[in-house]
């Protein structure tokens, strides 16, 4: 997910909009018109394969209005936007544009089902979420373990097992799927309980639901244990969503940094999976017309 602790949501807005230039901006926004119009899906680098179901977080272009982003995505070639809220939804379906990942039932990402203390208030949100993920048409809601403040990993799994099991029935019934993202807790999210593969795995175990998933965070865990690959190929049946970035760093997903994303973009198509794969990197460009030409060209790195 997102660096901490500033709020990935507003990490952008404050730093990147002032090196935008106007120009690019009302270009996109001409274009949103023209898309939302036609429909017309236009990459400048060609169609893409298809094999793998491309998005890319919300809070990573959070200087373009989600209009923008949503004419960005569609010139690309992909149709999906991960992490926006029920008040922003209505825009993703003006242009076609798929809410890939749900969120807006967390209250923070410190504050989660690892801690019985927060389970009433978060039982109430989840609640309220899950069915309006169900009546927009959506199915992906993202969850967080939250901190341990001083609690063992086993008494987090007890607790996010007991917490959880109070809204796995309504997801179930509803056709929603609750994804734990998994975080560092070395860099980005000090103290965060789902800091690991094996926690989150065992917590589908004690969980057995269809329903509940992991949301494999590739930065994250490549900072946290590495050995991806192999991590995917057994225990890709735990995980329902991938998000990307490059190490160290968090910026673009190219030679710059210590990934080969091509490869594990090939070990998670070999698992047969069949949802998306989100691009969470911060471009480390200058002006829109470079960070919109970032994201296209690591749609491509991972257009397997």
């Amino acid at each position: 997910m997102a660096q901490h602790p500033i709020s990935r949501r507003c990490l952008l807005r404050n730093t990147l909009t002032s090196s935008l230039g106007l120009a690019a901006l009302g270009s996109l926004k001409a274009q949103a018109l023209d898309a939302r119009d036609t429909g017309d899906n236009v990459s400048d680098s060609g169609a893409l394969k298809g094999n793998i179901h491309h998005s890319v977080a919300r809070w990573t272009f959070d200087d373009l209005s989600l209009e923008e982003l949503c004419t960005l995505v569609r010139r690309i070639g992909f149709s999906a936007i991960d992490l926006v809220g029920p008040s922003e939804w209505q825009i993703l379906k003006r242009h076609g544009i798929d809410s890939s990942m749900c969120n807006g039932a967390e209250p923070n990402l410190e504050d989660g089902w690892g801690d019985r203390q927060f389970h009433s208030a978060l039982t109430d949100s989840y609640h309220k979420h899950i069915d309006l993920v169900n009546e927009a048409g959506y199915k992906n809601l993202i969850c967080f373990s939250g901190n341990a403040r001083g609690m063992t990993p086993e008494d987090g799994l007890k607790n996010a097992e007991q917490g959880l099991k109070r809204i796995l029935g309504q997801a179930e019934q509803k056709g929603v799927i609750l994804h734990m993202e998994l975080f560092n807790s070395k860099i980005n999210h000090p103290d965060y309980l789902c800091d690991n593969s094996a926690w989150g795995i065992e917590l589908c175990k004690r969980l057995d639901s269809p329903n509940f998933k992991l949301l494999y965070d590739i930065y994250h865990m490549q900072i946290s244990e590495g050995d991806i690959i192999r991590t995917i190929r057994d225990n890709h049946q735990y995980f329902g969503h991938y998000h990307t970035a490059g190490v160290p760093g968090r910026h673009e997903i190219d030679d710059s940094q210590e990934l080969n994303y091509p490869a594990i973009m090939k070990a998670i198509l070999a698992t047969g999976f069949t949802g998306y794969v989100a691009q969470e990197f911060i471009p480390d460009r200058s002006t829109a017309e470079d960070k919109a030409r970032s994201l296209e060209e690591a749609i491509h790195i991972c257009d397997i």
